[in-house]
């Protein structure tokens, strides 16, 4: 039995009964429906995605990055067609930008952590609470709580908040509070991975996460974040595919090494550990069911009724939607999931729903909000936020020759290196930035040229030094799940774009994404995090490489890379 009067749904009697009236009167297909997340990846103006939401009677959505317009509209179609109001999902780790396409990017939890700044991260959190409110978003899969103690972790290099449990605690804590303050609607946050990314360098996406801490240092760092934030309220959290062999033999010592299973399926660390010694009372959701960290660790017949009877209480997206039921299903009837199981999950379920008031919601028929709502997105305040947070966070980390300032008239003729990561991934490298990247540059007053194509060929080195007055290398390094970690690629085998011209004339490397390129460029001896590829961030960083404004940007130890040579 759920105490959905306790934190942190904190309902009333008439709350309550909703919930319990309501699961009373589902079949067992609707209730096995509610444990389900299902993304829509195609249209969202299919007239078929209607048609899953009453088939399948899901209780939650996740969809695919559109306009905020094709989005709202999605949103209110699926809403009318489900007899339960749909938790509406939306990634918002930067802010609006991760709920729709038109969305303003504020900072990501690195920029926070640079900036020095609990404002940013409140913006941040403000910022994304209006924007996906608007939408009809009502529930936020962010912040991101993992503390980035491995340099080469590319999965949380940008998302965590610092390298510390108490920077992590400092700037989410900022973005929760903007996020609970946006005056437009309620969203419900889920702060993730359970029990904890950051410590080893490969991603869930790929393989079973290992956080090999030992219970007590462990405690003391990230058990310290998720107690501050259960203590606080905190709604949901999205358990990661990431296993923790050391707490696990100690929460169970019967466990064999075979049996130590990710988060999603270890009722130690779910039951044990984060409801029992944590006191959280909220709801559990899976992270992506498609993850190797999940999907290596047994059949998904097994896994999909076994992350519910594990403690999860709801489960992130179908992969055959009639399959994955079936498999839930299932795993009811032949008693993997038992009654008392099924009925806590679906009491945090329709609890978190009631807690952001969408049963109310419901009866006024105002589950969305007016659609006017819409112009908030990309509101002039929020670009100031933007602006603002770049100027505190791009960080000079080194310039240990003093070739800055560097202006149009000291060194007007610049050679331009664009470097980007994968291409025609999930989250990729679009190159887009190389456009904005070259406007800027030009409206500056720098003459550019980009060096294109793959040749070896450096040509006369005087005739180099004499046709260029510096080399500036922009790097928008991103990539999703093609590989465990993200590093600089060049374009070919000594490839004329490597940096040999680092000794031949000033030359500036900036970072767009992430914050560790220094291990594959440590010859070139002036470094910026810039924390960001939009036309804002852009914009300021040629500025402050001009000197007419000054780096406010910090940085931790992990921009070393551990790298005796990057120090220099």
């Amino acid at each position: 039995m759920v105490d959905l009067k306790a934190k942190p749904f904190y309902l009333n009697e008439e709350d309550v009964k909703w919930v319990k009236d309501t699961i009373s009167e589902m079949t067992i297909e609707e209730k096995i429906g509610q444990l389900f997340i299902t993304r829509i990846h195609g249209d969202l103006d299919d007239p078929n995605n209607q048609e899953i939401i009453k088939k399948y009677h899901v209780g939650g959505i996740r969809y695919a990055s559109k306009s905020s317009e094709e989005i709202y509209n999605f949103i209110k179609d699926v809403q009318s067609a489900s007899k339960i109001p749909l938790l509406a999902a939306a990634n918002c780790d930067n802010g609006g930008d991760g709920a729709c396409t038109d969305g303003t990017f504020i900072a990501s939890g690195a920029m926070c952590e640079a900036g020095e700044s609990e404002e940013v991260a409140y913006n941040a959190g403000l910022v994304s609470g209006r924007e996906e409110a608007a939408l009809g978003v009502n529930w936020n899969f962010d912040p991101c709580v993992d503390i980035l103690y491995n340099w080469r972790n590319t999965i949380v290099n940008t998302r965590a908040y610092g390298n510390t449990p108490e920077k992590v605690i400092k700037y989410t804590s900022a973005y929760l509070e903007g996020l609970k303050d946006n005056e437009v609607g309620e969203v419900a946050a889920c702060v993730k991975h359970f029990p904890g990314d950051g410590v080893e360098e490969r991603d869930q996406h790929l393989v079973l996460g290992i956080n090999d801490f030992e219970p007590k240092k462990w405690d003391n760092t990230f058990g310290k974040v998720y107690k501050h934030h259960i203590d606080n309220g905190l709604m949901s959290i999205m358990a990661g595919h990431i296993a923790m062999p050391e707490y696990q033999k100690q929460l169970n010592p019967e466990l064999t090494e075979q049996e130590i299973m990710p988060a999603t399926l270890a009722p130690e660390l779910l039951n044990d550990l984060l409801r029992d010694k944590l006191g959280f009372n909220g709801l559990i959701v899976t992270d992506a069911s498609h993850m190797l960290g999940m999907t290596a660790a047994m059949p998904r017949k097994d896994y999909v009724p076994g992350a519910i009877a594990a403690g999860c209480d709801m489960f992130l997206f179908f992969n055959d939607k009639e399959e994955d039921f079936q498999f839930m299903l299932d795993g009811y009837k032949n008693g993997v999931i038992t009654d008392q199981r099924l009925n806590e999950a679906l009491e945090r379920i329709l609890g978190l729903k009631a807690a952001v008031n969408l049963h109310k919601k419901e009866e006024k028929n105002e589950l969305m909000p007016a659609e006017d709502k819409l112009d908030i997105i990309g509101q002039d305040e929020h670009h100031q936020m933007a602006a603002g947070a770049a100027d505190k966070a791009i960080t000079l980390v080194k310039d240990s020759l003093g070739q800055l300032p560097i202006t149009p008239e000291t060194h007007p003729r610049i050679k331009l290196y664009y470097l980007y990561g994968e291409l025609g991934g999930i989250y990729n490298s679009d190159t887009s930035s190389r456009d904005r990247i070259i406007t800027e540059l030009e409206k500056a007053g720098f003459e550019v040229d980009l060096n294109e194509g793959e040749s070896r060929d450096k040509g006369k080195i005087m005739e180099y030094r004499d046709k260029y007055d510096a080399a500036f290398v922009f790097a928008d390094v991103r990539g999703y799940a093609q590989q465990n970690n993200y590093r600089i690629k060049w374009k070919s085998p000594m490839d004329n774009e490597v940096p040999w011209y680092a000794a031949e004339i000033p030359t500036v490397f900036v970072s767009l994404n992430y914050t560790n390129h220094y291990l594959d460029v440590p010859m070139i001896k002036t470094f910026i995090n810039a924390h960001g590829n939009t036309s804002e961030v852009i914009r300021q960083t040629i500025e402050k490489i001009m000197g007419k404004s000054e780096f406010k940007g910090s940085y931790n130890k992990n921009v070393w890379c551990d790298t005796w040579e990057a120090r220099r």
